[in-house]
């Protein structure tokens, strides 16, 4: 486990918008250990922080009009919100929320990208985002499921000034689907990444960020989503970059965990 303070343009914080928040809690309390922080602020929109070790880690909201729910947001961090809605502007991007500031925890805003994936920013106040990663419970990795890969380097290397690294057949111009990655670098080390998603999913399923939560042992979680109403989606898999996995949360919600390999 090590402390986490975001650097500009990698990942500060997420968010579930659910259905049903209160089962929703619950199932994360169980897999995850989160807890619910205080009741909900009605003045915005019932939003409720979950904790892990009595510090914040995610956030749970119920639905908002007429928008899909069961759905995880990611937001990346943003010095100046003004700036960084301006430059997605400029590279092609849809303003779905400008910046608008939340009390005094800070400034958030969302746009979608050139590839469809919608992706939020905050600009820290009092609120810093979460502040661990790599135990249980808490953030392993980010990424971007993208059905224009290219179109999605072109968008963060621009907006964010990221170096981002081609992995696998990354690069080859002539090379499509799943071998085509490229990892986000923030500084000297990268939080997130890039999938070459085109092939990997049905033409109506749009870009998407998702995220993946760091857990002790990937197979036991999964028993347990199961057995609170949850569903494998994706099974468990050693990689090179540790075990993972993808479930459906028991409202639909998307989200993948990890395990780092032996000896990290």
């Amino acid at each position: 486990m090590s402390e986490y303070a975001a650097p500009a343009g990698a990942p500060i914080w997420f968010d579930l918008m659910s259905s049903d928040p209160a089962r929703a809690a619950e199932f994360y309390r169980v897999i995850f250990g989160w807890q619910l922080e205080g009741p909900a602020h009605p003045e915005f929109g019932g939003y409720q922080n979950f904790t892990r070790n009595g510090k914040r880690v995610a956030g749970l909201i119920p639905p908002m009009g007429e928008g899909p729910a069961n759905i995880w947001s990611v937001y990346l961090h943003t010095t100046d919100g003004s700036a960084t809605v301006a430059a997605a502007e400029t590279a092609g991007a849809t303003v779905m929320v400008p910046p608008m500031a939340v009390g005094d925890l800070g400034s958030m805003m969302v746009v979608s990208d050139p590839a469809g994936a919608v992706i939020g920013f905050w600009q820290p106040g009092t609120h810093p985002g979460f502040t661990e990663w790599g135990e249980h419970g808490t953030p392993y990795w980010f990424e971007c499921q993208s059905k224009d890969y290219d179109a999605s380097l072109a968008f963060y290397r621009q907006v964010l000034g990221a170096r981002i690294e081609e992995i696998g057949t990354g690069g080859d111009p002539d090379a499509v689907g799943p071998d085509r990655y490229g990892q986000v670098f923030a500084g000297e080390r990268a939080y997130s990444g890039i999938m070459d998603a085109a092939k990997l999913f049905p033409a109506e399923v749009p870009s998407f960020w998702q995220v993946y939560i760091t857990v002790d042992d990937v197979a036991a979680t999964v028993k347990q989503a199961e057995e609170l109403g949850g569903q494998l989606v994706i099974p468990v898999e050693e990689t090179p970059y540790g075990t993972l996995a993808a479930i459906k949360d028991p409202l639909g919600a998307l989200i993948c965990l990890g395990h780092p390999p032996a000896g990290i």
